[in-house]
């Protein structure tokens, strides 16, 4: 990725450069824009022991929690992300609960080969949530 130089950037990518940020009881969370946006947000941006979320089994952002201080991720913070997650991806207008895969994004790792935005996941939960609801989550 070029600078407003023209030159490639060095150092760590910048997260609002690949990916959406909100910001949710004092926690920042991050919503990547693209396939390779993801790649970069989950592989490059996100933090070992920062909070990851995907709706199953369906394309969709990557989503990162940024741990706080305490190191804690409460779970209404959790929930909201992993609705952050369904309402961008193709469950959107799912009826019923939707599963979301979550676990920290050091679990989160690129196979040689695989295409822009698929992962593979070392251990990881499961939360289940609504695909509708309000957007109680503020832009940043």
């Amino acid at each position: 990725m070029a600078g407003s130089s023209g030159r490639p950037r060095r150092g760590p990518p910048d997260e609002r450069d690949v990916a959406q940020v909100h910001l949710i009881d004092g926690h920042t969370v991050l919503v990547g824009r693209s396939a390779r946006d993801n790649d970069t947000l989950s592989l490059k941006v996100a933090r070992p022991r920062d909070v990851w979320l995907h709706a199953a089994g369906v394309p969709g952002s990557h989503v990162v929690v940024r741990r706080g201080d305490d190191g804690e991720v409460p779970r209404s913070v959790l929930e909201r992300a992993a609705r952050l997650a369904v309402r961008h991806s193709k469950a959107r207008n799912a009826r019923g609960k939707v599963p979301v895969h979550w676990c920290f994004a050091g679990e989160v790792s690129k196979v040689r080969g695989a295409p822009p935005g698929q992962v593979r996941l070392g251990r990881f939960d499961v939360i289940r949530v609504y695909a509708g609801g309000a957007d109680d989550d503020e832009e940043g």
